[in-house]
């Protein structure tokens, strides 16, 4: 039974707030790029706009941004309807584009992710597989009442989402692969699988960390990823490998203090070149450098606002599919702002996760755009009615309900089970 409601935060609509902060972080991330690429001998007497351009970073990232908005709209004019009944092909597209990139790319540092298009840039599959994984496993996971209910159903989610992340981790890839296991776990969460499982899975997943760390301490071994989760133990200790870039981007955020050192300076560790990956997986560092405590806690309220907003409408959106499209984006983004920041202070393992719409690098931004694209269709295109309580004969969602539609469901359950049947 399907009851209307006219909650304002129930309606279709299409969601500006989302947009205005997301182009915001964005444009403050271009800048950001220009600071930590900044080359004092070229860029001493251009204007800000030229030192942003100055770079072939800066001018790139300028790019994704301006093509951005198309991305956008293409995935937001896609009904959630729509995009269920096309995720199993855009699903096996990606993964045959996973699988032809292990094989046919060149290594970059140590990772066989980048796949060369022929025109001078590359793109990285592992990227895009995290908006196809969302999409197959919104489809999977509404296709009965009880989500992996049945050994098939479990067997079936579990094989959507590993074939991928093997592939990828194949590829070196580490932190693409944790990103998709935060968005499997987020969106069962939300999909109401039994606790137990859920409960299961997170285990089993916390283990094999431990393992990992172990197997890494009793070796010995030299494995990059390996040495980065043993570094994160003691950083000290493994300065010269897996703990450089933390001590160095710690180093970097603490020197900022409370206003930050300024933009643009000759003498800053960005700018020097000791914070590597600056302008990318560290780029938080140059926030924290440049702007200080206030800079890098007024960028953290953004991101919280934005996610907020984000869970808020999921929270109003009705239709099960719609829903979990919207909270897989969530999982996907808060994994990557979390573990992004926390790497950078020391209080998460360095797994090479960039910062959303503040890295540079098109195949992540633009796959993050894909993913707020999602939620702004997944919104525009909800029902305006909410499923009722077979239990209670109350809604579901009461936080949407009129007033008076309150008052009718307190009033439903003073009336005996047995009677309520018979008048339904």
């Amino acid at each position: 039974m399907m009851y209307s409601t006219s909650s304002r935060r129930g309606r279709a609509h299409f969601d500006w707030p989302i947009v205005l902060l997301v182009y915001a972080i964005s444009l403050f991330g271009i800048f950001c790029i220009s600071v930590a690429m900044y080359n004092p001998e070229t860029g001493q007497n251009l204007s800000a706009l030229g030192r942003i351009l100055d770079s072939r970073s800066g001018q790139m990232q300028c790019i994704w941004v301006f093509i951005s908005p198309f991305v956008l709209g293409f995935i937001y004019a896609i009904p959630p309807e729509r995009m269920r009944a096309l995720s199993r092909l855009i699903f096996f597209l990606i993964f045959i584009l996973l699988s032809v990139t292990l094989f046919l790319s060149k290594a970059v540092n140590g990772i066989n992710s980048w796949l060369s298009t022929g025109f001078g840039r590359s793109i990285q599959p592992c990227e895009f597989a995290k908006i196809s994984t969302i999409l197959i496993l919104a489809k999977q996971l509404t296709k009965t009442d009880k989500p992996m209910g049945t050994a098939k159903s479990f067997f079936i989610t579990l094989a959507t989402v590993g074939l991928p992340a093997l592939i990828v981790l194949l590829q070196g890839e580490t932190g693409s692969v944790i990103v998709i296991a935060a968005v499997f776990l987020t969106m069962t969460f939300f999909a109401k699988v039994d606790m137990r499982l859920w409960l299961t899975m997170v285990a089993i997943a916390a283990i094999g960390i431990a393992i990992l760390i172990t197997y890494g301490i009793l070796s010995g071994t030299d494995d990059y990823r390996i040495l980065r989760l043993l570094a994160f133990t003691d950083p000290s200790k493994y300065s010269e490998s897996g703990g450089y870039q933390l001590l160095q981007a710690q180093n970097a955020i603490g020197s900022g203090q409370i206003n930050g050192i300024g933009v643009y300076r000759s003498d800053a560790m960005s700018t020097l070149g000791y914070v590597p990956e600056s302008s990318t997986d560290f780029i938080f560092s140059v926030v924290g450098e440049s702007f200080g405590f206030i800079g890098s806690s007024a960028l953290i309220l953004a991101y919280l606002i934005l996610l907020i907003r984000i869970a808020v409408l999921g929270r109003y959106t009705y239709d099960a599919y719609g829903r979990l499209l919207i909270y897989g984006v969530l999982g996907m983004l808060l994994f990557h702002v979390f573990e992004n920041i926390a790497m950078c202070i020391g209080l998460m393992p360095i797994t090479g996760i960039p910062l959303p719409f503040m890295s540079y690098g098109g195949s992540n931004y633009l796959t993050n755009m894909m993913g707020i694209g999602l939620v702004l269709s997944a919104v525009k295109h909800r029902s305006n009615t909410a499923p009722v309580d077979p239990q209670s004969g109350g809604w579901q969602l009461s936080g949407a309900l009129t007033r008076s539609q309150k008052k009718e469901s307190r009033l439903r359950k003073l009336i005996p089970k047995r009677w309520r049947k018979k008048k339904d």
